[in-house]
């Protein structure tokens, strides 16, 4: 979805300090030009060139409060490479990590729009054939586990009222009980369309922050909602990915998984307040506009399916 979302974390680190960290790493051929990457609120970022060619350098820590640990997203993106979905990681070590830049269009929420089939095809051989290039310890993300931790976190440090919270595990409980049994794959679990680039012969997919076992349907929705898909929309997604027009069920868990994603983009902006500190963004406000958005979504979903 526009705007801030998961993994988009920002850092208040002296840019002198990091940038002679950056520079100072014994991989570059001859001197190295260094620029910050814009695009998004997200980690902080350069590009960075020298003779051999151009880099991004994202500058990163734990974020265990968001499940997020760097050698998880190291290892995934790595496995991502192999299996010829990612850029290569050239270097990683603790607070850093470089990979090869690559040059071609950025998505937005038009072009995904513009290309559902061929999207959902390449997510489709993305969940097929990642897994083998994977190694050390997996990860397993489910949305609904995840947003459960959210709600604890909340009630640990008096950040909602036992209402909310209550409202908000019934919600994950309803929405979980409509996912279909589908095989474990190894998903992205970040979608936004800006993730995606299209160097025009193929798609890249990048940052791994949040990749790991689970099922497709939550990337499938994760992409349908942070693009708005329309319904129809979203029938074209699951036919396209599943090879058959979608049946009621796969609609209804496409539909509850939508409003379950919401709800973690809600509850991510809540558990960021005490945590995150980037200028410019206001978390709790972006948490109304999820807030806002879930109810409408949950509206359209119990109007299309019923309430349980």
């Amino acid at each position: 979805m526009p705007g801030l979302g998961p993994g988009h974390e920002g850092f208040l680190t002296p840019m002198a300090d990091i940038e002679g960290r950056i520079a100072a790493l014994p991989l570059w051929s001859g001197p190295v030009q260094l620029a910050p990457l814009s695009g998004g609120i997200s980690n902080q970022s350069f590009t960075a060139t020298d003779r051999s060619g151009k880099y991004v350098v994202r500058v990163t820590r734990d974020f265990p409060f968001h499940h997020v640990f760097r050698d998880r997203e190291v290892m995934s993106a790595r496995a991502a490479h192999a299996a010829g979905f990612a850029p290569e990681v050239v270097h990683a070590e603790p607070g850093l990590m470089i990979s090869r830049f690559v040059e071609g269009k950025v998505l937005d929420v038009d072009d995904v729009r513009a290309d559902i089939p061929r999207i959902a095809h390449f997510l489709r051989r993305f969940h097929e054939t990642m897994a083998p290039q994977l190694s050390g310890a997996a990860f397993m993300f489910w949305v609904f586990h995840v947003n459960r931790d959210y709600v604890r976190q909340l009630r640990e440090t008096g950040a909602a009222n036992d209402a909310d919270l209550a409202h908000w595990l019934r919600i994950n409980d309803e929405l979980e009980a409509a996912q279909l049994p589908l095989p474990i794959v190894v998903g992205h679990h970040d979608l936004l369309p800006a993730n995606l680039i299209d160097d025009g012969s193929r798609l890249w997919l990048i940052d791994y922050e949040y990749a790991g076992l689970g099922t497709a349907m939550f990337d499938l929705a994760n992409l349908s909602s942070n693009s708005g898909f329309s319904e129809a929309q979203s029938d074209t997604l699951l036919r396209a990915y599943f090879g058959l027009p979608p049946s009621i069920d796969q609609r209804r868990s496409h539909a509850a998984m939508e409003a379950a994603s919401l709800l973690r983009e809600a509850l991510w902006s809540l558990v960021s307040i005490p945590h995150l500190d980037r200028p410019g963004v206001d978390y709790a406000a972006y948490a109304e506009v999820n807030f806002a958005r879930l109810e409408l979504v949950l509206a359209d979903y119990h109007t299309r399916f019923g309430t349980p």
